[in-house]
């Protein structure tokens, strides 16, 4: 029987996956099947390399829906939270899917229902992808691998042990944030390889085939070593989010015991030499409120204004990041107050959106300007002066840790990204981050501002449509 067989007996169906994270194959058959009015305990669906022959006595195709056959209802919220749900390993995601598409026909707010046992139990099945697509972002170190061609250059191997079937899903993450490396990560799942230009696919591997360490790593030891603050130490939130699972891949996890070991004696010559303020990323926004103030580390902060922080719940879904505080931000001491900010309050009311509920912020702290006589005209942030102030918001989504970050403008987008981007090439999508929260992208209110008749009618609808999107995205997420 071949792997993409389906096999009817009786009234039973049999649907092979030709690999186990393939959600666009499990849709078409789980579409036709709904639309076929096939109940789910009347359908058996099997794991790539999974026995069928139970059921093989007799091979038909599958059932072809009726021509009259009404739509699938399916919901954003579904379709997002079963695409990751089914890179779980759990053998019984496809069938569960099905079961909650089947329920979602004739309840179509179904999804809306938190005590619903079959929504909590895709939602769980989703959670669990995140947190293990986290954690390959986290702990996948790069070892480097002498080659002895010449032509073929450096190559970095990493190994890693995905508890699900993560692996394809995140090849684009490694692919943008080493797109000048050749690479490869090997797992137990398959592998991934990319030589700068194409990914390719390669077969599971096992621990002995990735390399054991390299020279760098020492170098890296002792810069993991000269970070540490114990002040900061918590080792249960620690443990958390590194489980020892992946010390072994971790060649400063080795350090770890000792570290541990010596905390308090460390943070006791600190604490005597005044070397604890804000000598690692300050965990409160009150923190950051006052170090932003005292910042200098670039030439705007030198100019006669002051820093804005920024403002909200500090636990909102969403985040909004500006460029920067404006001549009016900066006198009021909050940001986007002025002109655009009003403009913003409009679209963001049109769009459903409660400014109120949401972190605003800006990822440069302080008003950049040149005087003009008695006026300060607003001058753009350079690239360096926006990737200095990237530990600010930074510091600010890892203490609100917001579901979506919406970035106005290209030097907002290049504060959240560390890069430069094209708006009109990334906007209407979303960004992965590597907390596992998205990030989008749009136009900033002011350049609306500065168009008149029919482009601005069209910036303007584009950004609506922006702002839409976010919105729906918050409810998927909600």
């Amino acid at each position: 029987m071949t792997a993409l067989q389906h096999v009817k007996l009786g009234t039973y169906y049999v649907v092979h996956m030709p690999e186990p994270d393939d959600f666009d194959f499990w849709r078409e058959r789980a579409r036709a099947l709904v639309q076929c009015d096939v109940p789910p305990d009347r359908i058996a669906w099997v794991e790539p390399g999974g026995s069928g022959d139970l059921f093989a006595h007799g091979e038909r195709r599958m059932p072809v829906p009726p021509a009259d056959a009404g739509p699938v209802r399916a919901n954003r919220r579904f379709i997002a939270l079963a695409k990751n749900a089914i890179l779980h390993s759990d053998p019984q995601r496809f069938a569960q899917l099905y079961l909650l598409l089947w329920k979602l026909q004739s309840n179509p707010r179904i999804m809306e229902d938190k005590a619903d046992p079959d929504v909590r139990r895709v939602e769980e099945l989703d959670k669990n992808v995140r947190r293990d697509s986290h954690k390959m972002h986290a702990f996948v170190r790069f070892r480097l691998v002498e080659s002895e061609d010449e032509e073929v250059g450096e190559h970095y191997v990493a190994w890693f042990e995905p508890d699900h079937h993560i692996l394809r899903a995140n090849a684009g993450f490694f692919m943008r944030r080493f797109s000048n490396m050749r690479w490869s990560i090997l797992t137990p799942r398959g592998s991934l390889h990319w030589d700068t230009e194409t990914m390719s696919e390669g077969p599971p591997a096992e621990r002995s085939d990735a390399p054991g360490g390299d020279p760098m790593e020492d170098l890296w030891r002792k810069y993991y070593a000269s970070i540490f603050n114990p002040a900061r130490l918590k080792i249960g939130a620690m443990l958390k989010e590194m489980p020892k699972k992946y010390w072994k891949n971790m060649p400063e996890a080795s350090l770890i015991p000792e570290l541990v070991a010596g905390a308090q004696g460390r943070e006791a010559k600190m604490v005597e030499k005044g070397a604890l303020e804000f000598e690692e990323r300050p965990d409160t926004l009150e923190a950051i409120d006052k170090a932003i103030h005292a910042c200098r580390k670039c030439p705007i902060g030198a100019l006669d204004n002051h820093a804005v922080m920024g403002e909200g719940p500090q636990d909102a879904s969403l985040m909004i990041v500006g460029e920067q505080p404006g001549d009016q931000e900066d006198q009021a001491g909050r940001p986007f107050v002025g002109p655009a900010g009003q403009l913003l309050d409009v679209h963001l009311e049109k769009a459903g959106i409660d400014r109120r509920a949401a972190y605003v912020t800006n990822a440069v702290k302080h008003f950049k300007y040149v005087q003009r006589g008695k006026r300060r005209l607003h001058q753009n942030p350079g690239a360096k002066e926006i990737d200095t102030c990237r530990w600010w918001i930074e510091s600010e989504r890892a203490i609100v840790k917001p579901k979506l970050v919406l970035a106005m403008g290209a030097s907002a987008a290049r504060g959240l990204l560390g890069k430069t981007v094209s708006i009109s090439k990334v906007r209407g999508s979303p960004i992965p981050l590597e907390d596992g929260s998205e990030l989008w992208v749009t136009a900033h209110p002011s350049y609306l501002l500065r168009l008149d008749g029919p482009a601005r009618e069209e910036q303007a609808r584009l950004f609506d449509a922006d702002l839409a999107a976010v919105r729906e995205r918050l409810e998927d997420l909600a």
